[in-house]
């Protein structure tokens, strides 16, 4: 018993036609994003993957936390091998312990947006004066 007639097959082919030309069509070369949104706690460097987790940040050697995230231009995850030896503009985050945790490689209209290189912390610690309520500035 033949239970796929050719024009049962023929106008499945038909209707799945449009459906599958937009899907490959939106992966290829589709355009970049225009301009992601960031945590205001992002900070800007230069990143170099030298090997895993080992990278430099700005020419200082730095390193991924384990479990770190790092999104290409197209806000897809990458693997940080492929990133090796290749000089790229990021706005990333660090962990509790220090390591850098997540990491966004910018396109060229985020790299254009104007971003600090530091956080000042605007935490008070001290008793209440005035001295103390001046933002400390991390040493570089």
């Amino acid at each position: 018993m033949n239970r796929c007639s050719p024009r049962l097959i023929a106008l499945l082919a038909v209707l799945a036609a449009p459906a599958l030309l937009t899907a490959c069509a939106g992966n290829s070369s589709g355009p970049t994003p225009a301009v992601r949104q960031f945590p205001a706690a992002a900070l800007r460097g230069e990143m170099v993957v030298v090997a895993a987790p080992v990278i430099t940040l700005d020419g200082k050697a730095e390193r991924l936390s384990p479990g770190s995230r790092i999104r290409d231009a197209n806000n897809m995850l990458v693997m940080s091998g492929t990133l090796a030896n290749k000089k790229l503009v990021v706005n990333y985050l660090r962990e509790n312990a220090g390591n850098v945790h997540e990491v966004w490689v910018l396109n060229p209209e985020e790299a254009r947006l104007k971003r600090p290189n530091f956080k000042a912390s605007w935490f008070s610690f001290g008793g209440g004066t005035a001295a103390d309520s001046i933002p400390a500035v991390p040493k570089p």
